[in-house]
């Protein structure tokens, strides 16, 4: 039963609070009897033999049962639970099977021409049906992870207002400065485990979108589930409201967020302060915080300040990082070398950009017992003002100072692979077709197999395509990009791009952190995780020219994954939960939630 309605009819049924509060344990008592052995494992109890009941009392009518995402079942409750729960007429004579209910939502999601109308099917499903929206989403999940999130999510974004039904997650804005604690008590579920937060200024690469910028962490936590089997109940959506600078917002009569330019300084740091602080103080001190979609200038720094003081992760900078590293080490297998016998050259110098490229350097750096400044020299970056060199150091931005390498001004992307010859291309600028023929074609002239990623989402901010990039480099690319893209003949030979989808990575990283009850994230935790998705391309995968996994085996990947990260916590002393599990792998395996119906007596 949701807490919401289960608190409701306590406080009904005994009459105040203190015997709302006794009847509360009298639940949970009843809830272990029926093998809902606490939180960690009421939402998995379906897979489990053992009949369970839905309601710990009986209830007049079996309505609000199918108006309970979490436990209705629709067609599929069977005639013994009909006439025990009082459903009997209320639904259709037919019985379905789970399985025949996904075939039916598959037929008619694919009969939408218009990817924002599945999206909106997909989240209508899931606030009618938890298990069968998660089902569909893990059974068919290369079909509908561009539906529930990139590219789709950000056209949401930008439509949130008009699509807004009901709400999914919980709004924090400047009205509720000084009473935060109490905002995420109103929060129906007690155990979390997850919070992926936003502000709303850089949604993907579409800008400032304010408040409707919570179609991002609502999807990032329904991959969190499908793709890493957290629990949903454990998972809290959030989205920070100081306001927007998106004057077409401001302006739509239907936006749903606070109409004022958004707040900085003092004002945006002491709201976030009380965030993290009420965070901890309501759900502890291993609740995982992913940031998501902050601006250059406020990510680098949250991250900076929290993380030694809290368990924060941020997707941009690090979750793209380890992608990114993945299919760069899986590279190698078919471009040759070690990464220190490569040169990069990055366009795009904000978090993602710098992210990487930091990684990427550590990752050398460790490989080959290298200082870290030794092992950034490998690595260039390109700005809106050009190549970042040393003579431009007093103007930087102090994330991009560490890539301000000595060379003579380059103004242009083009003049810079040149100069630069690299072996790896990297595009993180959300400018669509920035790399253009004359790119790809000297990354060709100088490469017998140049490795080019164009990873800006969505997909009209990518740098290039993949039909490009294989065309202009006659068929020699290795390609990978942010958004997804079709298949390419050229030349008689089928080419299959990969996609470097952070959803690899956070998904798998955040379970091994959550399994182990690790503390606090280091830096040596994303380069296990990076090597341990590298680890999983097969030889199959590399003759398609594939430097990533199909998600087709998402969940494996995922239990293999937190298996590696969990281990490095143990290793570095950073997991609290003790004794460590013998075979890591099984225990992932073990936690993952799975959407299957349960019986209802």
């Amino acid at each position: 039963m949701l807490p919401f309605k289960r608190a409701k009819f306590l406080r009904q049924a005994f009459g105040g609070l203190g015997l709302y509060e006794r009847g509360e344990r009298k639940l949970r008592g009843v809830m272990e009897m029926n093998g809902e052995k606490g939180v960690d494992f009421e939402e998995n109890s379906g897979v489990q033999d053992q009949a369970i009941t839905p309601w710990t009392v009986s209830v007049a009518s079996g309505y609000s049962l199918m108006r309970d995402p979490r436990h209705n079942k629709g067609a599929a409750f069977t005639e013994k639970e009909r006439n025990a729960h009082y459903l009997t007429g209320l639904l259709p004579p037919a019985v379905f099977s789970q399985d025949l209910q996904e075939k039916r939502l598959m037929k008619i999601l694919r009969e939408y021409e218009v990817p924002l109308q599945r999206y909106m099917a997909m989240m209508d499903l899931q606030e009618r049906n938890e298990k069968l929206f998660y089902k569909l989403l893990i059974d068919n999940v290369e079909e509908l992870l561009p539906v529930v999130y990139t590219p789709t999510v950000g056209e949401a974004c930008q439509k949130y207002g008009s699509i807004f039904r009901r709400p999914q997650g919980l709004y924090i804005s400047l009205k509720e400065k000084g009473r935060i604690l109490e905002v995420l008590k109103n929060w129906p579920e007690k155990s979390i485990q997850v919070i992926v937060v936003t502000d709303g200024e850089r949604i993907l690469g579409l800008g400032d979108l304010g408040c409707q910028g919570m179609g991002i962490p609502v999807g990032k936590l329904s991959l969190y589930t499908a793709l890493g089997g957290v629990r949903p109940s454990a998972c809290l959506p959030v989205t920070i409201d100081v306001g927007t600078n998106n004057q077409k917002l401001l302006d739509d009569e239907f936006y749903i967020g606070l109409k004022q330019k958004r707040a900085t300084g003092q004002e945006y740091y002491e709201l976030l302060e009380e965030f993290m602080s009420a965070v901890k103080q309501n759900y502890g001190e291993k609740v995982l915080i992913q940031f998501e979609d902050f601006a250059n200038h406020n990510a680098f720094e949250l991250l900076a300040k929290y993380r030694t003081s809290h368990l924060v992760f941020n997707d941009d900078i690090q979750g793209t990082a380890s992608v990114v590293l993945a299919g760069l080490v899986a590279a190698l297998k078919l471009v040759g070398g070690t990464l220190a016998d490569h040169r990069f050259l990055f366009l795009g110098a904000g978090e993602a950009g710098t992210g990487i490229a930091e990684l990427i350097a550590l990752e050398i750096s460790k490989k080959t017992n290298t200082p870290l400044e030794e092992a950034r020299k490998k690595i260039w970056l390109v700005d809106s003002k050009g190549l970042i060199v040393s003579s431009r150091r007093e103007s930087l931005q102090h994330f991009k100072k560490p890539w301000a390498h000595e060379h003579e001004p380059v103004k242009e992307l083009l003049a810079a692979v040149k100069a630069i010859k690299p072996t790896v291309l990297i595009g993180t600028s959300s400018v669509g077709k920035a790399f253009t023929k004359e790119v790809v074609e000297a990354m060709a002239s100088m490469n017998e197999k140049p490795l080019i990623l164009a990873l800006s989402n969505p997909t009209s901010q990518s740098e290039c395509t993949a039909e490009e990039a294989y065309t202009w480099s006659e068929g020699r690319a290795i390609f990978a990009s942010g958004s997804p893209f079709d298949s390419v003949e050229y030349n008689g030979k089928l080419f299959v791009p990969g996609q470097a989808n952070n959803a690899y990575i956070f998904p798998g990283f955040g379970l091994g952190l959550i399994m182990s009850g690790t503390i606090r994230i280091h830096d040596d935790l994303l380069l296990a995780a990076s090597e341990a998705l590298a680890a999983q391309v097969t030889e199959e995968n590399y003759a398609k020219g594939l430097i990533y996994p199909p998600f087709t085996n998402i969940r494996k990947i995922s239990a293999h994954i937190a298996a590696t990260v969990a281990a490095k916590a143990y290793e570095l002393g950073l997991a609290s939960r003790l004794p460590r599990p013998t075979d890591l792998v099984k225990f992932a395996e073990g936690c993952m939630y799975t959407p299957v119906y349960g019986s209802y007596r």
